[in-house]
């Protein structure tokens, strides 16, 4: 559902590794004018974040926006709570997904579409170990293989 456009500022790789992606979505994020200015220069980080639904709203915990220089006074907690805005049947969409077993909302990206900041957020199953073992072995056998493709080709 959500193709990101514009400028990408924060890529969450581990949610790739750690969790199948079912379907994404796009939702807007309720913010300050400091984060906003501190977003632009790139300053953000949603490694160890994740998505939880209270009451109806969804909400992203432990995104890290640091402190704009210039914003003194004005400047927020940078590891406050974030409300996302979605459409009412999204939320209810994913509330019945996460019901189930070993579901989970993670956030994948944060960009600017236009002038707005987007989150694009992932319905996901975690992983085990061993498909983690298949991922890796996957990869390491098309990056062999693309390497004897370019060899071939080149000699």
């Amino acid at each position: 559902m959500g193709k990101t456009e514009g400028k990408l500022i924060a890529n969450n790789k581990k949610a790739y590794h750690d969790y199948f992606i079912l379907d994404t979505y796009e939702a807007g994020i309720s913010l300050h004018g400091t984060e906003v200015k501190s977003l632009r220069m790139g300053k953000c980080s949603i490694k160890e974040s994740f998505i939880r639904i209270e009451n109806g709203e969804v909400f992203i915990y432990g995104m890290h926006i640091s402190p704009y220089e210039k914003g003194n006074i004005f400047n927020k907690d940078p590891l406050r709570v974030k409300k996302l805005l979605l459409h009412k049947t999204e939320i209810n969409k994913l509330l019945g997904k996460t019901k189930e077993k070993g579901m989970a909302i993670v956030p994948l990206k944060v960009y600017f579409k236009g002038s707005l900041v987007k989150v694009e957020i992932g319905l996901a199953r975690g992983k085990k170990l061993y498909d983690k073992r298949d991922d890796i072995a996957k990869k390491d056998q098309k990056r062999e293989a693309q390497r004897e493709f370019k060899i071939r080709n080149l000699g």
